[in-house]
């Protein structure tokens, strides 16, 4: 059969895979966004359902004014002896540490704190051992692939963290995981950074802390190489086999936003691309090393159907699970009722790196138009198409010098400008349109039947190429201001 790249589209980068019983289960990172570490599970490797997320309390991590692209990196989902592990790095505070839960849709624990530095961190388990791996710095001071045992029960270090791994050669060495395949340990990597020139790189040994033999044709995957391809900065995977032996790598990648326009903005995505081990041991992967924007492959039965939603509405999501809030919300300015999502929007603005009444699902394709009906009762609120406080455009209804007045404002960098307005005289409901294309959003009134066209904005200024960061575009619900109250109903979001 053939499957289409990406198997999970839009902002879930860093993806972390475990298989148990005939049940494969994906974590991604979740940056400064909330609920932390999206969770998935699948049967076929191909389609994808969200079932939660593992840091769901305040609790379990520290959010509040972190930094955009700070908060949560790169997750390791692992299962041992019953119990399902999530380890992860607060990035802001520097801090490593896991979570477990017994019941895979259920509550996760409070986090358990490793005295271990770097990020990217790894659970490996063994004999009854605990190896905890991060990129880093070793207790020698020595810079690599770090490694010690711990106490899994609370964190504590069992041993000395020494660097096991310095990788090929590339910059920014990290995501490293370890597997036992056919008696030899595997260790796969990630260099080159997380953006055009990433890779997926690797080594094997005869113990899990080496030393380690790096593969002669490093790097394993990477289409790093292939100018004009839609699929880009291809690495940072974890391998897992299938019901019948054969392996995977799940990976990031992005998709650019056209052959020769070198920006995205939807963010890093997850990306399946088969592994394929030789008589020797080691493997290779993907078309000639690369990964593909589809594979056709025998390895997944015929029968099998890739899905794809292509609507979404406020009655056809969950809100627990396929919608997000920037940094820790207050929940009492949300109420969802009959089909009308109601907002009470503060002083904080989207323009802070704060948590502003903000409810935002992740753009996951280039086409698509976005509508919602708002009516306002005070302050001002809209949808928005946000990357960072820096980087995003609103179309918004707002309270004028003589009522109230649809607006569409871009905010690129320290630029900020309103680009037009129209006067809705004494009507104080607004319905609200974004059509999207790979280059360009343009932003329209619907209004006594017809289309009032407020203006178009190129979608490279919310790019991480233009804005930085590693998060993706959301399409966002919001309101500000003191005493800001509005009404969304008849929310869409359609991928053509």
């Amino acid at each position: 059969m053939k499957y289409d790249n990406p198997v999970i589209k839009g902002f879930y980068p860093d993806p972390s895979v475990c298989k148990v019983n005939d049940t494969y289960y994906l974590v991604c990172s979740s940056m400064q966004y909330f609920p932390g570490v999206p969770l998935f599970e699948s049967k076929d490797l191909i389609n994808w359902t969200q079932i939660g997320h593992c840091l769901t309390r305040k609790s379990q991590i520290q959010l509040d004014k972190v930094n955009s692209s700070g908060g949560v990196f790169a997750p390791t989902l692992r299962y041992n002896g019953g119990r399902f592990y999530m380890t992860t790095t607060n990035d802001t505070t520097r801090q490593n540490f896991y979570v477990w839960t017994d019941d895979i849709y259920g509550e996760w624990s409070d986090p358990i704190g490793v005295d271990q530095g770097g990020i990217d961190p790894d659970l490996y388990f063994e004999d009854g051992k605990a190896y905890f791996m991060s990129n880093g710095v070793d207790d020698d001071g020595i810079g690599g692939i770090v490694q010690c045992v711990i106490d899994i029960e609370t964190g504590r270090k069992l041993t000395p963290s020494r660097s096991i791994w310095q990788g090929t050669g590339g910059r920014y060495l990290e995501a490293p995981h370890v597997y036992k395949i056919d008696g030899r340990y595997y260790l796969v990597a990630a260099e080159g950074g997380t953006e055009f020139g990433h890779m997926v790189t690797y080594a094997r040994g005869e113990s899990p802390s080496g030393p380690f033999e790096p593969y002669s044709h490093n790097p394993v995957l990477t289409n790093r190489n292939m100018g004009g391809y839609e699929v880009q900065a291809v690495g940072h995977g974890d391998l897992v086999q299938d019901e019948k032996g054969s392996w995977w790598l799940l990976h990031l990648g992005f998709r650019q936003m056209g052959q020769w326009i070198p920006y995205h903005h939807l963010g890093r995505e997850v990306f399946l691309t088969p592994v394929t081990f030789g008589e020797d041991g080691w493997f290779t992967a993907g078309h000639h090393g690369t990964t593909l924007s589809s594979f056709e492959t025998d390895r997944i039965p015929d029968e099998v159907m890739q899905q794809e939603k292509k609507r979404y509405t406020f009655e056809n999501m969950e809100w627990d699970k396929d919608w997000c809030y920037l940094r820790h919300p207050d929940l009492g300015n949300y109420l969802y009722e009959q089909g009308v999502l109601e907002l009470r929007g503060t002083e904080i603005t989207l323009d802070q790196a704060d948590s502003p009444t903000f409810i935002g699902i992740r753009q996951k394709d280039f086409e698509a138009v976005i509508s919602c009906d708002v009516s306002l009762t005070q302050g001002e609120a809209g949808i928005t198409l946000y990357m960072d406080e820096n980087h995003h455009y609103d179309l918004a209804i707002r309270q004028g010098g003589s009522g109230y007045e649809v607006i569409e404002r871009l905010n690129v960098g320290d630029i900020k400008s309103i680009e037009k307005a129209v006067d809705l005289k004494n009507s104080s409901r607004a319905s609200l349109v974004i059509q999207a294309s790979p280059t360009h959003y343009r932003f329209l009134l619907r209004a006594d039947g017809q289309e009032i066209q407020l203006g178009t904005a190129q979608t490279k200024y919310l790019s991480s190429e233009v804005a930085g960061g590693f998060t993706g575009v959301i399409i966002g619900l919001y309101a500000c201001g003191k005493d800001a109250s509005a009404q969304f109903s008849n929310f869409t979001c359609e991928y053509l």
